[in-house]
């Protein structure tokens, strides 16, 4: 059964009225849930003038019964069907909303406790204001692709609008607990958002629960792209993707099979919030109860550090990171955090290229077992990007762990047990790869363990991961094709497939735009702060391009110049210098002609 509604005799004319009804309202609810947020967010950020408390709080449930009322009218002008299960959860979404609103008004008038029982500071009326916000952000998200810009100015545009509203909401006054300057905000943002960890300000004891959630949130969504989260967020609600849509994010998640971009997106959802998830409970477990205040206390830091770890932000609620005194010798912990660490830097695809392997081996034993279909052997197609990252990957942690085995064993891993000395090892060959987790004192490291942390930081995670630095497919293509020079072979080949010359010219354009980003920002920052030792500053730099966190304890003293400085490095690092160039440089056509090649003397 269908709704008709009649406001002209004509049926054309009625027919467009409403199409233009439909559109007014969907309008309607978007501004109202951006405003209702914005006034949830200005309630809970501001410590409001009592005088204000009731004006504010009236406009916040006049926009809530507003909200709810425009959801209630778009739905029935839609020309639904009333058995369509999403049209009635949405209704009773909105009735609920309109009932606590009008609730909540009452309460106003004599502020008892059973009045204000829908007033609570984190009530369902405050999560569905949130939850229609993330949708009609998501909605809008997929309009992106009918804007004439091209995908990688709009990758840059969303982390610089990412940026600039973390920025906004950690210059609140409740996000902090003795306020907080502009540069410092921005510099915070541009370090969550970009998953690098390095902090100006004291994480644990300068940001209130309310700041560090807000840390948290922009490195989850920074971890996973802008256009990813909120473009999932409209698929969700939607319950798919125009052929438009998908075209537009196969770039983003690394797709190319335009009709698997959908499962695709969900998979590396999922696969993101039940790492998370695991994480976060191991952690839990493997953390002392006596170390903190409550139950709630203690989920909060697992979760703050299971995200980010994975999302390999470095971030962390304790002062010395997990070096911290009582922290550092859980070491079943670190290693939880470490395998979270490499399982966000490894990179979506080759979850992706493992998940249909193993998905179709595991169909087949099924339907062999309990349907006795003749079991059909499944091949194991790991594509060359998946080899190259997983043996890359591989090796750099072996070097990783037995470089900080040796050249520690008289410094920070002195006096540890023997299980200490194996797992400290190990999170130090990790957590360079773009954590930027400590277990260990920074300050001590070694100089041969210091300029190890340089390569490793530098060459960073996987592509289409959470982590930042060159990446391993890179580092890998261009070694293999050093070695293919030295060999006088004309191609670079690999377990039976050659590269292209495509991408070997994009291995080397990423390398040199790397090197120049870290000299240039090591040049402006030895000259805005000259007091410092060059060695700490190459460091913080490497640290900042590779998304890393890691520091030598320098990242306090920069000045305002230097702090930007850093949070440029850090914003080309995570956004890719190669797409800055491309988005602000012109196509041109393919040339359709070719001069004479001639040889150029290199040494």
């Amino acid at each position: 059964m269908k709704l008709n509604f009649r406001f002209f005799s004509n049926p054309d004319q009625n027919l467009q009225f409403i199409k233009r009804l439909v559109l007014f309202l969907g309008l309607a609810m978007r501004f109202l849930s951006f405003g209702t947020f914005g006034v949830l967010i200005y309630r809970m950020g501001y410590a409001i003038d009592p005088t204000k408390v009731l004006f504010i709080s009236k406009l916040f449930e006049l926009m809530v019964f507003l909200l709810g009322l425009v959801i209630i009218l778009r739905n029935l002008f839609s020309n639904m069907s009333r058995k369509n299960k999403r049209l009635i959860f949405e209704m009773l979404v909105a009735v609920f909303l309109i009932i606590s609103a009008l609730l909540r008004w009452r309460a106003f008038g004599d502020f008892s406790e059973d009045a204000l029982f829908f007033t609570r500071k984190y009530s369902l009326q405050n999560i569905l204001v949130f939850l229609i916000f993330v949708q009609e952000l998501g909605k809008s998200s997929l309009l992106v692709n009918k804007l004439k810009i091209s995908p990688s100015l709009i990758f840059i545009m969303s982390f610089s609008l990412l940026i600039f509203i973390g920025t906004a909401l950690l210059s609140l006054p409740r996000s902090t607990t003795a306020g907080i300057s502009l540069i410092d905000a921005f510099f915070t943002a541009t370090s969550a958002v970009c998953v690098t960890g390095l902090a100006v300000l004291d994480t644990s004891t300068a940001f209130t629960p309310f700041g560090q959630v807000i840390i948290m949130t922009l490195f989850q969504i920074g971890g996973l792209g802008m256009m990813t989260f909120t473009t999932f967020f409209g698929f969700f609600f939607k319950g798919s993707l125009s052929i438009e849509n998908s075209l537009f994010l196969r770039d983003y998640i690394n797709e190319n099979n335009v009709g698997e971009i959908s499962s695709t997106l969900i998979k590396i959802i999922i696969f993101t919030l039940l790492v998370e998830l695991f994480s976060a409970i191991l952690i839990f477990i493997w953390t002392d109860d006596s170390l903190f205040s409550s139950t709630g206390q203690k989920w909060f830091f697992a979760s703050f550090h299971a995200v980010s770890a994975f999302c390999n932000a470095g971030f962390s609620t304790l002062s010395s990171n997990l070096y911290e005194t009582g922290f550092r010798e859980l070491y079943n912990m670190h290693l939880v955090v470490a395998v979270t660490i490499i399982l966000g830097g490894i990179g979506f695809p080759v979850f992706i290229n493992y998940y249909n392997y193993i998905s179709r081996v595991l169909k087949g034993a099924f339907r062999s077992t309990f349907f006795g279909e003749k079991y059909k052997h499944t091949p194991r197609v790991s594509n060359i990007n998946t080899r190259l990252v997983m043996y890359t990957t591989g090796a750099l942690l072996v070097i990783g762990f037995l470089s900080f085995w040796v050249f520690e064993q008289n410094s920070t891993l002195k006096g540890l047990s023997p299980y200490g000395k194996f797992v400290t090892s190990f999170f130090g060959a990790v957590t360079p790869r773009t954590a930027g987790f400590n277990t260990v004192d920074m300050a001590a490291l070694s100089v041969p363990t210091v300029l190890i942390y340089l390569i490793l930081m530098w060459i960073g995670a996987s592509p289409g991961s959470t982590g930042g630095g060159l990446k391993t497919s890179t580092f890998a293509v261009a070694l293999l094709n050093t070695w293919s020079v030295a060999r006088n072979r004309q191609r670079v080949e690999v377990f039976g497939r050659q590269i292209s010359n495509d991408t070997l010219r994009k291995a080397f354009a990423v390398i040199a735009l790397s090197f120049l980003t870290i000299g240039l920002g090591v040049f402006l920052v030895t000259y805005f702060n000259p007091e410092l030792e060059l060695i700490d500053v190459a460091f913080e730099i490497f640290s900042a391009f590779a998304t890393v966190g890691l520091s030598l304890g320098i990242t306090a003293k920069l000045t305002t110049a230097s702090k930007l400085v850093v949070a440029v490095v850090m914003f080309f690092g995570r956004v890719g210098t190669l797409t800055i160039l491309v988005a602000l440089t012109r196509k041109t056509a393919e040339l359709r002609y070719k001069y004479p090649e001639e040889t150029v003397f290199i040494t």
